[in-house]
């Protein structure tokens, strides 16, 4: 760091006085730190010359010592926004992590969380912008409902997953509606990777090796920074979401147009429709919109890749799992310490 106490002396010293020439103009040595200025009728433009280049070394010398003070509080503020990146990503990644041991756990729980997750955004209403995955069906009143029935084991999982995640959290609980939505990330990423073993014929080394070349692992860089949702305070309102399982092909299609999907993303989410992915499908190929897209996801899970299917997926979900929300990107980070600028010299 630059200190204009330090560089006024070399300055000084560089500027002869008028003490050092004689009036044979021979110099001699000069008082480095001493400034010999005279003003009135003595004054010549020499020294006006002399005394105008001090000032503006000495203002140099205050803008260097500055910018470099002015330096040292950026990187400061860059450190600690470094740091509450940080917190955040170990914090995500411990819910993952808890997220995706519970689904290996309990595989036959994942339709439920899948359709756990697009029951709470299909609230959402672009007329009064209000609904959307803000976690209000973890409220009775709302997991009750007919199109809700039989998520409830689903949401009891994510309750004690979201203890485990809390009990590790130094910037404060999960909201439901960050916890509900990874969790429907945590299921999809498992039917990806059984999908991968399966096609290795069940080697699960094998499986995991296809699936981090061939996988869609890094489509998820827009869904994990939708992170910091708020919880609703209250159930959304009825009807707003119909029962998939007895809604007709156009009821679905009505519904997904309501917030902004077509019948490509209808069919992409088939596997949230429902128990059954294969039977939802059956339904959906009735339909001569939705019907070439069914067909394309069937034929790209049967590739190695399955990049088609699994993209438009990531995607779909990434939108739906976002509607409505205002995203707030400091949660769960660390209180930041307190600057007392008073005690900051300049």
């Amino acid at each position: 760091m630059v200190s204009f106490a330090s560089t006024l002396a070399s300055l000084v010293s560089l500027v002869p006085s008028p003490s050092s020439i004689n009036s044979n103009g021979s110099r001699f040595s000069a008082q480095p730190a001493m400034i010999c200025c005279k003003f009135g009728q003595e004054d010549n433009n020499e020294d006006l010359f002399r005394r105008r280049d001090i000032l503006q070394s000495v203002g140099a010398a205050v803008g260097m010592d500055l910018i470099a003070r002015s330096s040292s509080f950026i990187e400061v503020a860059n450190a600690a926004d470094l740091i509450q990146r940080k917190q955040r990503s170990d914090f995500q990644s411990k819910i993952k992590t808890t997220l995706f041991e519970a689904m290996k756990a309990n595989p036959d729980i994942i339709p439920s969380i899948l359709t756990l997750a697009l029951n709470d955004a299909m609230t959402y209403d672009k007329a009064t912008k209000s609904g959307g995955p803000n976690g209000s069906i973890r409220f009775s009143s709302e997991i009750s409902r007919p199109e809700n029935k039989g998520l409830a084991a689903g949401l009891s999982l994510l309750e004690e997953s979201k203890k485990v995640i809390d009990s590790d959290s130094k910037g404060g609980p999960i909201s439901y509606a960050d916890l509900i939505q990874f969790a429907a990330q945590s299921a999809v990423k498992s039917t990806f990777l059984a999908s991968a073993i399966s096609k290795c014929g069940g080697n699960v080394e094998k499986g995991t090796l296809l699936y981090s070349a061939y996988g869609s692992n890094g489509q998820w860089g827009q869904f994990d920074r939708t992170f910091g949702r708020s919880d609703g305070q209250e159930p959304d309102p009825e009807g707003r979401v119909p029962q998939w399982d007895k809604a007709s092909v156009q009821e679905m299609k009505d519904k997904f147009k309501a917030v902004g999907l077509g019948p490509r993303q209808l069919a992409v989410m088939s596997a949230f429709l429902g128990p059954d992915q294969t039977a939802t499908e059956a339904l959906l190929a009735n339909d001569p919109e939705v019907l070439p897209w069914v067909q394309k996801y069937q034929r790209s899970r049967e590739t190695v890749s399955r990049t088609d299917y699994e993209v438009d997926l990531i995607t779909t979900l990434t939108k739906l799992s976002s509607l409505g929300q205002l995203i707030n990107y400091e949660a769960y980070t660390y209180a930041p310490k307190r600057i007392d600028v008073t005690k900051l010299k300049l």
